[in-house]
């Protein structure tokens, strides 16, 4: 037994727990009602001590599958949109059926991609889910599939539920699947492939196990459990990847039984803006720097000057979150700007001090300050 794990799991109170569509459903999309049935007892017995749960459920878009008797999941987002708003009921009446046979009361939550980026939405999400557990009420939580569109989709449950677990900061985010947890190699493919119990750090070697997407009712594979991973350990909040299919899993989880694969909250998480800036937002443009810019930025956590500017691309405005790129393109931070687009572009490559000569005004001396920036890894 891994002590480390075992006295975190002793002092967990908020968990937020991923329900994935191969575990709610048979392989025809109906739902597999002893399943959730089973999962439903669980999470009101979690709650019953003491523990504040929230979860996030897939399933919407195969149970319109099954409902409408359709023999495959559609492909089209017009079909997919269709099945969501139908199954998205059925779902939802089904789960407030079972919990309310415990004494629970649940609250349907659905967010898109945009609810997080927008700066003042995500504020009003976290404050709707304080208040739903201050009364002691079970929020469910899904991405709103039946009206979303790629540009504002997070894409996966996985990831949707590394953000709900950084928003409420949950002690732990729980994934069930239809995996028993990480191995180094996809045991589907090699049988001499060796379970991961424990991960401490996300190295790429963690990564360069990641497989592809598992089942054909589900849209996440392994590489986005472990890029949810990375979500979740990043805001303090540890994260388990389980099979759903054992009968008590929640309750072994929580009695510090070691199943599944644990991943280890960081010692030094990031703050909830960087977080925030890090993984909750979309970039609305780029900033290409120079190589003295970069070393100034990832080795002195210095601010950002119109000095170590190459180029701006896209169009964006004052207080937007932008990425920035180094001379060779390649990613190395998110920050929030203090001029627009065609500002910067008027001004990169000046010393501060010549600001106000080309704008005719100066706010900032800064085109993005350190406290106003995260560094990517």
């Amino acid at each position: 037994m891994n002590n480390s794990r075992l006295e975190y799991l002793k002092n967990v109170k908020r968990i937020v727990v991923k329900v994935g569509s191969s575990t709610l459903t048979h392989s025809t999309g109906l739902l597999n009602l002893s399943r959730i049935e089973n999962l439903v007892r669980q999470f009101s017995d979690a709650h019953n001590r003491g523990i504040e749960v929230i979860l996030v459920s897939s399933g919407a878009i195969a149970t319109g599958v099954g409902k409408l008797g359709l023999k495959e999941k559609p492909k089209t987002i017009p079909e997919k949109q269709a099945c969501a708003a139908v199954g998205q009921g059925i779902l939802l009446h089904m789960y407030e059926k079972l919990f309310s046979e415990y004494g629970k009361i649940v609250a349907q939550i659905l967010l898109t991609r945009e609810d997080i980026s927008h700066r003042m939405r995500y504020l009003n999400a976290t404050n709707t889910f304080y208040a739903l557990l201050e009364q002691g009420v079970i929020p469910i939580v899904n991405e709103n599939d039946a009206i979303v569109v790629d540009e504002i989709k997070f894409g996966d449950n996985d990831t949707l539920s590394a953000m709900v677990a950084s928003l409420v900061n949950a002690d732990l985010l729980i994934l069930l699947t239809d995996i028993d947890g990480l191995y180094d190699s996809n045991p589907k493919l090699n049988p001499e492939a060796k379970f991961i119990s424990h991960v401490k750090e996300i190295t790429e070697e963690i990564i360069a196990s990641a497989g592809d997407a598992g089942s054909s009712l589900g849209t996440g594979g392994m590489i986005t459990k472990i890029h949810a991973a990375k979500i979740a350990t990043s805001s303090a909040s540890s994260m388990i990847i389980v099979n759903g299919d054992a009968p008590n899993v929640i309750k072994e989880i929580l009695d510090g039984k070691e199943i599944g694969t644990f991943f280890e909250a960081q010692n030094r998480p990031l703050k909830a803006k960087k977080h925030w800036m890090a993984f909750g937002t979309k970039p609305n443009g780029n900033i290409i720097i120079d190589n003295g810019a970069e070393k100034a930025l990832l080795k002195s956590h210095k601010s950002l000057l119109p000095k170590g500017i190459l180029s701006v691309q896209g169009t964006f405005s004052e207080g937007s979150v932008v990425s920035i790129l180094n001379s060779k393109e390649e990613e190395i931070a998110h920050g929030i700007t203090n001029y627009n687009s065609s500002e910067i572009d008027a001004i990169k490559g000046l010393n501060s001090c010549d600001i106000e000569k080309k704008l005719g005004y100066k706010n900032y001396d800064v085109v993005i300050h350190t406290n106003n920036m995260v560094i990517l890894n």
